[in-house]
């Protein structure tokens, strides 16, 4: 996964702890530090409304609009070139790491070994 998606989930997932410690504030901070305006500031939209800014891609769907994501978008965020939003609800997107789709280098190292090909069966001819 990208590592700007990254900082996003977990920017996300600390901040709807509600962090109370100081500890916490402060890796937040350092997250946003890490995140590009831009990308923050629509993110904190999303976040002020009560929505979540990222969101995971589960077997194609917005896993918060539940719409279907086109394949593009998908493969954009594998090979983690630039980061996506979803074309309905406009919300950053994601792939879990346990989406079971492989990343294009883990997928590059599983190739499965292809079988022999059976010899055909000699015509008969009378």
């Amino acid at each position: 996964m990208n590592e700007l998606l990254k900082n996003l989930v977990k920017l996300q997932e600390l901040e709807l702890e509600q962090p109370t410690e100081a500890s916490k504030k402060a890796l937040i901070e350092e997250l946003r530090g890490n995140i590009p305006a831009t990308i923050l500031g629509h993110y904190d939209r999303l976040m002020a409304r009560g929505k979540k800014g990222i969101v995971p891609v589960r077997n194609r769907v917005c896993s918060a609009c539940h719409m279907g994501v086109p394949l593009g978008t998908i493969a954009t965020i594998m090979h983690g070139t630039d980061i996506q939003l979803c074309d309905s609800c406009g919300r950053y997107l994601f792939l879990p790491e346990e989406n079971g789709i492989p990343s294009p280098a883990q997928a590059a190292e599983t190739k499965v070994a292809a079988r022999p090909r059976r010899k055909k069966a000699a015509a008969k001819t009378p």
